[in-house]
């Protein structure tokens, strides 16, 4: 089970985790001692491109934790850690203006992210299973013999559903923290030099997500070629 492909594998995934977040930590830190002109708090600025965009159903709460913050679709609800929620530093407002961002998308109907939160039972029911199934049909010979090649592709195709999970979690980060910046500009929020600096703590948040997307690709298509679905690997 464990060859030293699948190490490489984990160690690659486990070295792109860990580095996207020491990065975006290390600039969201270098990035709070940074006070903004307007002295606005990010619950403040939250609030103001809520109104900005005509938005009055978002309730705004403060949470325990670091990068903590979420905007929760359900209960039209945004979360905002502390070092957000009472801070008025460059790093708060680039945070608090993407969760924002996250809620304009569902108040206008974002396609992308209506189809991931659909998708979220759907990914966990397949994150869930997949290791079992795909254990199992290992352990029955993978490709080399027919209930084995079933459940082979039952257990890629489970876990696969999380690899598309972290696939369509990309253009729907991406696009609130375009949205983010937009709207920090139009509603003259900050200057131009410290949107640059909250740009720059939403672009090495980003980087956590391309680094699950890449790790969940790879462990799938290791699976695929351990199993001899792909590669001619045969057990």
């Amino acid at each position: 089970m464990f060859d030293p492909l699948y190490l490489m594998v984990i160690g690659v995934g486990m070295g792109l985790s860990l580095y996207a977040s020491s990065i975006t930590k290390g600039r969201f830190r270098k990035y709070s001692q940074y006070t903004t002109r307007s002295r606005l708090t990010g619950a403040e600025v939250a609030q103001g491109i809520l109104s900005d965009n005509n938005i009055n159903d978002v309730r705004i709460e403060r949470v325990s934790g670091e990068l903590t913050d979420h905007y929760d679709p359900t209960s039209k609800t945004l979360r905002l850690s502390q070092s957000v929620y009472d801070s008025n530093s460059m790093a708060a407002f680039g945070v608090a203006a993407h969760e924002v961002g996250h809620a304009i998308q569902h108040a206008k109907s974002y396609g992308m992210l209506s189809f991931r939160s659909a998708w979220v039972p759907v990914a966990n029911l397949g994150g869930g299973l997949s290791m079992v199934v795909i254990i199992l049909a290992v352990f029955l010979g993978g490709a080399q013999s027919a209930t084995g090649a079933s459940l082979s592709w039952l257990g890629v195709l489970l876990f696969g559903c999380t690899t598309l999970f972290t696939l369509v979690t990309l253009p729907v980060e991406f696009d609130a923290s375009k949205r983010a910046l937009s709207c920090l500009r139009k509603g003259n929020y900050v200057t131009e030099n410290e949107l640059d600096g909250a740009r720059k703590v939403l672009n090495a948040a980003a980087m956590t997500y391309v680094a699950a997307f890449v790790t969940s690709l790879l462990t799938l298509l290791y699976w695929m070629f351990r199993l001899g679905l792909i590669g001619g690997r045969r057990n």
